[in-house]
């Protein structure tokens, strides 16, 4: 999330969609007793011990969890447990539909997951049968070569909120013990600093962080490895990033932000197997990301824009330009007359190469995104992802089986890391992403990236910088031409609640805020005279918001805006 105060709380987006988490019963948490003690939170918490714990349900995760089992039946040690948390209500809901993959992983994995004799293969795979790629104008469209990293043959368009579904029936199938609604919340150490494994969230605490008659303690996982797979900039991915220095050889992770519908279109329009993609308009040229549109299913499109959040002008909205976006006869005559049936954003790491971390650490390892492991140029990051979780599986469960006792550092995995496929193609387009920021901008990083992909491909001794944090990259608001979007039609532009009530959001009323300001009038004094509002513009859900009060100072009150 793009923070011009490191104080600021983080965006709520979770792994893909616009979303606060939820609380939910623990497994096999017992009902306490509340009015008996003033301090609940220091209450014993039941503990369950397992030999790997992975908290997140992503393609990562699941990849990670299948990965183990097999190796562990193959072996006849069916008792070993793989237990994963995630935090959405069922699996697949926190992720965004409609996206390319490419099947390298999966293949691997599940081999026979396309497969006709096969009864549980995945049946809403649409095979990738065309590429366009354009650089767009306000009003035109101009076809320009597409890299090869974005050849889509053989590759096949997914929703992958039903991909992750259906992994996560083969995980349990399997032996995985999966608890979708359970949001791990805390790490857990042991006394020589080691990661124990985590625990879950406390449940029936009020909205003001009372314990309410209902109230019950999180539950204790530990386990002899923790794999953290919580996809971009997770909460507890970021407490051992920090606490084990997991960035000390590697550059600042940077991020854009992801915001895409899926439409159902007239038949007509319809190019079953279609992918596009497009630069240029609506961003202007000092700012890095791009278009999409597939076409996959019966009928349905999935449509989107990224942002790169180092973009200077504190006045441009991420969501104003996707609506602007959807405006230009590339898409509109494709949307035009169809149905929006669902939108979602969510944050995406773009460091590639140069801000991959130390993934192992004392009694676990970052697999996934939440390591970073997004293809930006190819615009793919399930099948890399899929793979560091089969990696780091196969690490740990050689590691278990040949250590019996004591802390676990899993060095294999960063050894199989750098021997892999993930490495070798982020390597070869380290360079793409950092020539956006030359003087040429939009011009010179299209320049030097074709160059990249089709003669040098990575093939050089130079090793391009990011330049810096996205946050340190905003000018403030009197340095930057104000930006003012179009109202919304309501047909193909939609404003920003009526998005969100698309995203299938819903949240108990009474729960505690997860977003957190140590100092509402601080922050206000801080950032206002600045950026004049950022806030408003950069969430793609209407959670932070300036306010007009007469009774402050600058005239305005900083709020966050949590469900009613």
């Amino acid at each position: 999330m793009r923070n011009t105060n490191e104080k600021t709380a983080d965006s709520g987006m979770s792994e893909g969609t616009v979303s606060l988490a939820t609380p939910k019963m623990s497994p096999g948490a017992s009902p306490v007793s509340v009015s008996d003690s003033s301090d609940f939170r220091q209450q014993d918490r039941e503990t369950d011990q397992v030999d790997v714990c992975i908290v997140g349900g992503g393609p990562a995760g699941l990849s990670a969890a299948i990965r183990l089992k097999q190796l562990a039946n193959e072996a006849g040690h069916e008792d070993f447990r793989v237990l994963l948390l995630e935090k959405a209500g069922e699996i697949g809901a926190h992720i965004l539909s409609g996206a390319v993959i490419e099947p390298s992983a999966i293949d691997e994995l599940l081999p026979n997951w396309l497969a006709e004799d096969n009864p549980d293969r995945f049946e809403n795979a649409t095979a990738a049968t065309g590429d366009k790629m354009r650089f767009l104008t306000k009003g035109s469209s101009i076809p320009i070569p597409a890299p090869p990293q974005m050849n889509n043959h053989g590759n096949y368009i997914v929703s992958l909120n039903q991909f992750t579904k259906w992994l996560g029936d083969r995980a349990e199938e399997i032996g995985v013990e999966v608890y979708p609604g359970f949001a791990a919340s805390e790490v857990l150490y042991k006394p020589d600093g080691s990661v124990q494994g985590v625990a879950t969230n406390d449940l029936g605490v009020s909205r003001e962080g009372k314990p309410k008659p209902n109230f019950e303690r999180g539950m204790e996982f530990h386990a002899r490895i923790t794999l953290f797979g919580e996809g971009c900039h997770g909460s507890l991915t970021k407490q051992v990033i920090k606490r084990f220095d997991l960035r000390r050889d590697s550059e600042a992770q940077t991020y854009g932000l992801g915001l895409k519908e899926v439409w159902e279109v007239p038949p007509e329009k319809f190019q079953k197997g279609q992918v596009v993609h497009s630069m240029g308009y609506p961003l202007p040229a000092d700012t890095y990301g791009g278009g999409w549109m597939y076409h996959f299913g019966d009928n349905l499109v999935s449509i989107g824009l990224v942002v790169g959040l180092d973009y200077p002008n504190p006045w441009l909205s991420p969501y104003g330009e996707f609506q602007k976006m959807k405006h230009h006869p590339l898409y509109k005559s494709v949307i035009e007359g169809g149905k929006c049936i669902s939108y979602g954003a969510r944050a995406l790491n773009e460091g590639g190469f140069q801000s991959i971390p130390k993934v192992s650490f004392p009694g676990g390892a970052l697999i996934g995104d939440t390591a970073g492991f997004l293809n930006v140029p190819k615009i793919k990051g399930t099948h890399t992802a899929m793979r560091s979780g089969m990696l780091a599986a196969e690490s740990t469960y050689s590691a278990l089986t040949n250590v019996d006792e004591g802390t676990v550092f899993l060095y294999s995995y960063e050894d199989a890391l750098r021997e892999s496929s993930i490495w070798k193609e982020l390597k070869e387009v380290r360079n793409m992403r950092p020539s956006f920021h030359s003087p040429l901008k939009l011009y010179g990083g299209i320049l030097y990236s074709g160059l990249e992909a089709y003669v040098l491909k990575g093939k050089v001794p130079w090793t391009l910088k990011h330049g810096g944090t996205d946050h340190g990259a905003t000018k403030t608001a009197d340095q930057c031409k104000k930006i003012e979007y179009p109202k919304p039609d309501g047909k193909i532009s939609f404003d920003v609640l009526t998005s969100v009530s698309r995203t299938g959001t819903n949240h108990e009323e009474d729960q505690p805020v997860h977003l957190q300001v140590k100092d509402w009038d601080k922050h206000t004094e801080m950032e206002w005279p600045k950026y004049q509002g950022i806030e408003n513009r950069f969430c793609p859900a209407g959670v932070y918001e300036y306010v007009e009060d007469a009774e402050k100072p600058l005239g305005v009150r900083f709020q966050i805006n949590a469900q009613k």
